[in-house]
């Protein structure tokens, strides 16, 4: 199991809370996860994705992931 927080752009409420939980679990082989509004902390299956496929699930939905550093 692998443990990644994404910093996220463009959150500012539940409903975008709830709009990036429902995309970060509908990737398969993600574990579990912890949405705050800017932030997902996401634990996951490494031999089933990976950061960028929860990256893109994240981004489809609207939100745009910081750059990280």
């Amino acid at each position: 199991m692998t443990e990644i927080t994404l910093k996220i752009e463009g959150m500012s409420c539940q409903h975008c809370v709830m709009s990036v939980r429902k995309a970060v679990g509908g990737v398969a082989g993600v574990l579990s996860s912890d949405v705050t509004v800017g932030s997902a902390k996401v634990a996951f299956d490494e031999t089933r994705t990976n950061r960028d496929d929860i990256a893109k699930a994240i981004q489809k939905a609207g939100y745009k992931i910081k750059a990280e550093g």
